[in-house]
């Protein structure tokens, strides 16, 4: 209501590589972007093209711009862990109460199942998914400095006001203070991201472990193949996801470190730092996200390998039960896995209640 009409941009045409060479002399792509869309308004209406991106600053445009992407990619890693979470459901309890070596530091420690397993694998995936549902989707409006001086200078403190609910809105986006040098809404996302990392990275582990041939009690049904050796059947897909796990952490860790670098009300280095860190480490959880849900869609469980790999070191294991019930002057219980069962029913029970589509369709 303040400017001379209005101009549609999405008809401006934008030579990209030129953005981008242009963005690392003027340090970031929001400064070129502007130019090119004010040339392209100009040959249409002279009088609108000066009003384009009045009252904002670039990292206004940019980090909202990241917020929007950012969503888009939780979306549908959350889609992913729905699917995940079913998988995992109907494994654990088709598998209850098959019997299965429990192993600590790397060595048989007592009996366990191989629901139990599974359902410590389903909540990681449940926390996993928690932490993304909690995340929130802020706009990035505060001018040049954080005080939106611009915007009250064209449209008034009342429309300024007014703008700070009618721009998140329009966007589907959260109402927020300008966060140009407090970067909390990043480093959530990057900790979400990564806790969905490790929780399938644990997944990837168990799988590469216990798959050995010497094991066999999981096995990666994706089967890839060698270049040099006919007879291997690699666990392709388990290489993959623990790969994205290991190179997670130092991506989260250097929003972290960009966090803790800012400085004033618009940052000299910090903000730049966090691009593609973050690009990168939401790109690893799309694609893993994908290539979890599809390990355990082709997963192999050799029950009976894992009930006879637990038979031929049981009599050593249930050393500590015939102690303990030397304590107590009963004879030993018929089995030593404790509250399996019930443990795994608590999972199945969590996964009952979770719903998947929380925050998924917030927007609609």
């Amino acid at each position: 209501g303040v400017a001379p009409g209005s101009a549609d941009l999405s008809r401006v045409v934008v030579d990209r590589e030129a953005l981008a060479v242009a963005a690392e002399a003027d340090g970031n792509p929001v400064i070129p972007l502007v130019r090119a869309l004010r040339d392209g308004v100009s040959e249409v209406d002279v009088d609108v093209a000066p009003w384009v991106h009045r009252g904002l600053t670039s990292q206004d445009v940019l980090d909202t711009a990241l917020v929007l992407c950012a969503r888009s990619a939780v979306e549908e890693v959350r889609r992913q862990v729905g699917a995940q979470v079913e998988l995992l459901v109907a494994r654990a309890t088709e598998h209850r109460d098959d019997p299965a070596l429990a192993r600590t530091l790397t060595q048989p420690a007592l009996p366990s199942t191989v629901g139990l397993r599974l359902a410590g694998w389903l909540h990681g995936v449940l926390d996993a998914d928690e932490q993304l549902a909690a995340l929130r989707w802020p706009v990035q409006l505060g001018g040049a400095a954080g005080t939106l001086a611009s915007l009250v200078e064209l449209a008034g403190a009342e429309g300024a006001s007014a703008l700070r609910s009618d721009l998140p809105a329009r966007l589907g986006l959260a109402p927020a203070a300008p966060w140009h040098t407090r970067r909390t809404p990043i480093t959530r996302l990057g900790d979400a991201a990564l806790g969905a990392t490790d929780a399938w990275g644990r997944i990837a582990r168990d799988v590469l472990e216990l798959g050995r041939p010497e094991v066999g009690e999981l096995r990666d049904g994706s089967a890839g193949g060698s270049s040099a050796m006919p007879h291997k059947a690699n666990p392709t897909l388990a290489v993959l996801v623990r790969r994205a796990a290991i190179a997670a952490p130092p991506l989260a860790a250097t929003l972290h470190a960009a966090a803790a670098e800012q400085v004033d009300e618009r940052a000299d280095g910090g903000w730049h730092a966090e691009w593609h860190a973050l690009a990168t480490l939401l790109r690893h959880a799309v694609v893993v996200a994908a290539q979890t849900t599809d390990l355990l869609r082709r997963l192999g469980v050799d029950a009976d390998r894992a009930a006879a790999r637990l038979a031929e070191v049981e009599d050593d294991l249930r050393a500590e039960q015939r102690s303990l019930a030397g304590l107590t002057g009963r004879e030993p219980l018929p089995s030593y896995d404790g509250l399996a069962g019930e443990l795994v029913d608590e999972a199945l029970a969590r996964a009952a209640a979770h719903d998947p589509h929380s925050h998924l369709e917030e927007r609609a």
